[in-house]
């Protein structure tokens, strides 16, 4: 039988293998419960979608609520929102019943050709994107379902920030209008690039100004989270030392991705009365970079020369910041031109964040593998 590994890096399994955000789950629920839809804010890989999905669990929300999790990071435009959103509610709804799933489907008109049936008489989402041809009216249908539900329901829409960037330029609007005439509905609107949630919710110029609780997350106490790894690596007879682990939180500045992330390799290890020092942390990490060269390499064939200089510059920074300064130009040999072209793209494909007038490469092993390229 394989042994089932604790520290999940990808989804979320029940509250035994999450840590702690017991007072952020608690949080979250008293807001929702008082009808208070909230932006949920922090950087990337901290477990903000862990987070609700563990909101999710608690017995008192699956009784109460009817929960939507939507990530639409992916998502291109409000077609695509929309399709997102009606493939979600179709699959939650599957396991409620029948009569909870066919008042959902008896409300699409406008795509009642593209749900399907399987053997067993349960309805599937057949649609593809190019059949919306009204993606407003299917939204409008979605929402009108949500409204006469016979359970409140909970909606998260993970990475929001993005519909800033859709080109249709009313979507914000668009949602609103019809958010705010949604009773039944609470909506969690979670979001990793802090600069553009704020922007959002809170410049008096935008439709979702002032309509929402803001809550931050912070990364988890290190305490916490190094009882929590010790509590899961015993199962298997082994266990990580209060300076390697604390060498880990700060390699990782508490982003829990990454520190599951090694934790995950060290179980996998399989070594029994061991207890895991700083090297191995290292080990684990300089592992995960090896397992990942070949997709780091393929990324990096998607930039030119001048991007990918960029791109290294900010790595071998770590933080940078004041780029454009003349210290900056003369130590990587770059102009002005070259940074202000390449920035633009580097952050519209993601391989790096900007956040309070900090550049950094996206993902943090990849950042290591370009080190090494140096």
């Amino acid at each position: 039988m394989v042994q089932f590994n604790p520290f999940i890096v990808e989804g979320y399994k029940s509250p035994e293998y999450f840590c702690d955000r017991a007072l952020d789950t608690q949080m979250l629920m008293e807001h929702l419960k008082n009808q208070r839809n909230v932006a949920l804010i922090s950087q990337r890989r901290l477990g903000k979608s862990g987070l609700i999905h563990n909101l999710f669990y608690q017995d008192e929300i699956k009784k109460e609520f009817y929960t939507f999790y939507v990530d639409i990071y992916d998502t291109k435009n409000l077609t695509e929102l929309t399709y997102e959103l009606g493939k979600c509610v179709l699959a939650e709804l599957r396991s409620k019943g029948r009569q909870v799933w066919e008042r959902f489907v008896a409300v699409l008109k406008s795509l009642k050709m593209g749900v399907s049936f399987d053997i067993n008489g349960n309805p599937e989402w057949g649609v593809s994107i190019g059949e919306i041809h009204t993606p407003d009216i299917l939204l409008d249908e979605i929402f009108k379902y949500l409204e006469s539900a016979d359970k409140p329901c909970i909606v998260a829409l993970d990475e929001f920030q993005i519909v800033a960037d859709y080109p249709e330029k009313t979507v914000e609007a668009t949602l609103r209008k019809r958010i705010q005439n949604c009773h039944n509905v609470h909506f969690i609107y979670s979001g990793s690039k802090r600069h553009m949630m704020s922007e959002i919710f809170l410049s008096q110029s935008r439709p979702f100004y002032n309509s929402t609780t803001l809550m931050g997350l912070e990364p988890i106490d290190k305490i916490l989270y190094f009882n929590f790894a010790n509590h899961h690596l015993q199962s298997s007879r082994q266990a990580i030392s209060e300076e390697a682990f604390f060498y880990l939180y700060e390699w990782a500045e508490g982003v829990t991705w990454y520190i599951q992330s090694v934790l995950n390799v060290l179980y996998a290890l399989k070594q029994t009365d061991v207890v895991f020092e700083v090297e191995d942390v290292d080990k684990a990490i300089s592992t995960i970079v090896q397992n990942h060269t070949f997709a780091y390499k393929a990324l990096l064939y998607q930039l030119s020369v001048k991007q990918k200089q960029v791109l290294q510059a900010i790595a071998l920074e770590g933080k940078a910041s004041q780029i454009m300064s003349q210290r900056y130009l003369r130590k990587y040999s770059l102009t002005a031109s070259t940074i202000q072209a390449a920035v633009k793209v580097l952050l519209d494909r993601d391989f790096i964040t900007f956040d309070e007038n900090i550049y950094q490469v996206s993902d943090r092993f990849f950042e290591l593998y370009l080190r090494l390229q140096q």
